[in-house]
């Protein structure tokens, strides 16, 4: 009988603990649901809220798919403070919302914007966007008294060892405003002497010699004459000073090397060697979009830059991978001094970027890359195959590391060439027939080829078709002077 009284009260017991829980854990959830409730109204009238109102607003005017409207572009009227920014047009197109075509307009194949990456980007509107508070990292330096953002090295490290397209562990990385700005920040570091530490050391005599290998890249001749330094001087093309009797192996050289290359997507490898031979890799184009990737980039000295990767070129930022640390000092000095490092609120939004693109390991946004270069270049390829008069590069297929398939080409230009005697002047002959490119001379290879641009936006892509295939079907027509 006592066992069985035992029995009910510890019955009683348990009954009552979980009474007391149940009611604990209302209490709990109540309380916890009423102050997120606050925490979301207090958010519903926050500055967040007027800042994502505002860029959506924006972002919601189509301008006919022909254009765009941007949160700092032009407005109807300036001192209107509720006026909304109008509609920035494509070439080509015109009127309020961007829906009048003008047909006797020129295709512009010109310039290196990589607007192809656009969609990419408006389908992941949420994802990439960046809220920026007014008092967002005002001082000068990072917290480590560094102008670098450590999250934002890490997440390049770890795009390069997903991509395999570079070599990072061992490597120092200093960042630039965009590639333009490492690319003089290298030069000047590598044309000290070995033993010099800052850039009061005296130079050595003769100064250093610039070369790169025709067709290239003609910021490596401008900055190096702007700059007019008594350090290095831009000499011209590798294949002089290869043939020459006189060794480059006993000259102080420093050798540009653009893989891919800018005008023709080749692959490349450094001409000349020695010890006094200094290369600097620019590998702008070395990213999925545009080439297979055989293997990781392992050179002394790499530079790359955002703009070919995510098509971000307005936000101007670029990375060096460095092996020595020597050099790698001499270009931080140089930044310090230069620039303060590259703008915070830029390395905010390139890391938001690049969170998007290490998303599903990268796969999203270089298959849709590869898949619209393979495209553009495909149908361009088809054109000119019914040519006798033009003619464009060959690329061979490789095998790709990333996609771990067989590559066909996919570059970012095309380099056409103009095929008959009298075709002199490529430039000419397209503008003639109201296509815009760049001038095969810009890039000291003559004027029988020209460089075309297929990275810009769609518009562009379709209208630079059509022209060519007008100019091609005129082949069989009269003879075109």
């Amino acid at each position: 009988m006592w066992g069985k009284q035992q029995i009910r009260v510890k019955y009683l017991v348990v009954v009552v603990c979980c009474l007391v829980c149940s009611v604990i854990l209302n209490v709990y959830y109540h309380f916890k649901a009423k102050n997120e409730d606050e925490r979301l109204e207090s958010w519903e009238g926050s500055w967040s809220r007027a800042a994502a109102i505002e860029a959506e607003g924006v972002a919601a005017i189509r301008c006919s798919g022909h254009g765009r409207a941007y949160l700092d572009g032009w407005v109807v009227d300036d001192d209107d403070e509720g006026s909304s920014p109008v509609c920035e047009c494509h070439s080509c197109y015109g009127g309020p919302d961007c829906s009048q075509f003008f047909p006797s307009c020129s295709a512009n194949a010109d310039g290196g914007d990589p607007l192809f990456l656009e969609p990419f980007w408006i389908e992941r509107a949420a994802s990439s966007a960046v809220v920026v508070a007014g008092w967002h990292r005002m001082s000068y330096q990072y917290s480590d008294e560094s102008f670098i953002s450590k999250q934002l090295e890490k997440h390049i490290r770890k795009l390069h060892s997903i991509v395999g397209n570079a070599v990072t562990q061992g490597r120092y990385i200093v960042f630039g405003t965009g590639s333009t700005q490492l690319l003089n920040a290298a030069v000047r570091a590598l044309a000290l002497p070995d033993d010099a530490h800052n850039y009061n050391a005296s130079p050595p005599a003769p100064p250093f010699s610039v070369l790169a290998t025709i067709p290239f890249y003609p910021v490596y001749e401008l900055q190096s004459n702007l700059f007019h330094s008594v350090d290095f001087k831009f000499e011209g093309d590798t294949s002089s000073w290869k043939n020459s009797s006189d060794p480059a192996s006993s000259k102080h050289v420093i050798e540009f090397i653009t893989s891919p290359n800018n005008p023709d997507g080749q692959l490349h490898t450094a001409v000349l060697s020695g010890p006094n031979v200094k290369p600097i890799y620019d590998h702008a184009y070395y990213w999925p979009h545009f080439t297979a990737i055989p293997a990781p980039a392992d050179a002394d000295l790499m530079i790359f830059t955002l703009s070919k990767l995510t098509g971000h070129a307005g936000s101007r930022f670029g990375w060096s991978l460095i092996k020595d640390e020597v050099i790698y000092q001499r270009m931080i000095y140089y930044m310090t001094l230069s620039s303060m490092g590259v703008s915070r609120d830029s390395q905010l939004r390139v890391l938001k970027l690049l969170k998007v693109v290490l998303d599903k390991g990268g796969r999203d946004i270089f298959e849709f890359g590869h898949h619209t270069m393979r495209g553009r270049w495909q149908k361009l390829s088809n054109i000119i195959s019914m040519s006798k008069r033009f003619s464009l590069q060959k690329i061979p297929p490789k095998y790709c590391n990333f996609f771990k398939k067989n590559r066909e080409a996919s570059p970012a230009y095309a380099w056409l060439k103009c095929e008959r005697k009298e075709d002199k002047d490529c430039f000419e002959v397209l503008e003639a027939a109201n296509i815009t490119g760049r001038r095969g001379s810009m890039f000291y290879a003559g004027d029988r080829h020209v460089r075309l641009s297929l990275i810009r936006n769609q518009d562009d892509f379709d209208l630079l078709l059509h022209k060519l295939q007008s100019l091609v079907s005129e082949e069989d027509g009269p003879e075109t002077i």
